[in-house]
């Protein structure tokens, strides 16, 4: 249900763990918005290294509250500052997003002039991001690597925010309980369940924020290949959640050992396979990033995503599904993405 002239009052809610770096700079940012009126929450969940004296620093500049509490993971730390919150809809941002300065009134303005109960936003690599990060956003969002469904397409039925850059009414929150506790997926998770509960959901294009992702190639990896085994939480608890593009990455990387094998066995022919699709990225990235090196690059994230995510879904699939086995954490203390 779609109304005219909504009164805003956006809470934005941020949860931490052990990244006060990354909280100052999203501060800084948030700092410098064109439209200030919001609050913020930060809820430190449960880190070592916290980031209570960056908060401090803006106080006199910004609504800022700041949290802390016992690590339960990024889910139910949303649920603790949307508990805590006094705006009427609730907006959701990783630690790792810088916001442009015109965020906040573009989310304002469009919820004002043309309301919808749950939103999502896209996001983008910032000029001065490192290489490496370019090449992650490039992987994470292309159409040749992920098909572009992450955040920059809007199918026309249904579409299924993600928490780096979403919000949704006090009234999703109150009737829905807010996220799950599930430690991966939560944010499709959260997402069904707001289309079950009959609320709507859309795009907003240009609400974008700059993701900064992982920095490191084992960092990258960690966060895919939980992702992988987030698909299959997801297709236990929502068999019809399962799409043929989430079947890719794990086909990719059956066929790629299918072609060493074969490349060995018969012919070194087969790996021109490989050859064309590392070329076709290469020259896709280089172009859109105006940089070969971050082509280059392109094709490693490229393949440690496909790898990360293929094998956690196998390994997902293998002990949750043909052995039926309850969900189950990966790597400890990298919920946050």
């Amino acid at each position: 249900m779609c109304e005219r002239k909504r009164n805003i009052s956006l809470s934005l809610i941020i949860p931490v763990y052990n990244r006060p770096d990354e909280a100052e700079e999203l501060l800084k940012s948030l700092e410098k918005q064109s439209k200030k009126d919001f609050e913020i929450i930060i809820v430190e969940d449960g880190s070592d290294e916290k980031c209570e004296n960056a908060v401090k620093e803006y106080e006199k500049n910004l609504n800022v509250k700041y949290f802390y509490k016992e690590n339960t993971g990024p889910g139910t730390s949303r649920n603790y500052g949307a508990e805590r919150a006094s705006g009427n809809y609730f907006v959701f941002l990783d630690s790792d997003c810088i916001i442009p300065e015109q965020y906040t009134k573009i989310v304002i303005s469009e919820l004002s002039e043309n309301y919808v109960d749950a939103f999502g936003g896209p996001d983008a690599a910032n000029a001065d991001f490192s290489d490496f990060q370019k090449a992650v956003n490039y992987s994470m969002t292309s159409l040749f690597t992920t098909g572009g469904i992450r955040g920059k397409s809007e199918k026309a039925d249904k579409f299924y925010p993600r928490s780096f850059n979403m919000g949704y009414s006090e009234e999703v929150f109150k009737k829905t309980g807010g996220f799950s506790s599930m430690r991966f997926g939560e944010d499709i998770d959260m997402s069904i369940r707001i289309l079950k509960s009959g609320f709507k959901t859309r795009l907003i294009k240009e609400a974008f924020v700059y993701h900064k992702r992982r920095t490191s190639i084992k960092q990258f990896f960690k966060q895919v290949y939980n992702s992988g085994i987030a698909r299959i939480n997801l297709y236990k608890k929502y068999p019809e959640s399962l799409k043929l593009v989430h079947l890719f990455p794990a086909v990719f990387v059956s066929v790629l050992l299918l072609i060493f094998i074969l490349s060995f066995l018969i012919s070194p022919l087969f790996l021109l396979i490989i050859l064309v699709h590392t070329a076709i990225i290469c020259a896709d990235s280089s172009f859109k990033n105006k940089s070969i090196k971050i082509g280059l690059l392109s094709v490693v994230t490229t393949y440690i995503q496909f790898a990360g995510y293929g094998f956690g879904f196998i390994f997902a699939y293998v002990k949750r599904v043909l052995f039926g086995e309850k969900e189950f954490e990966a790597f400890k203390k990298t919920f946050y993405k």
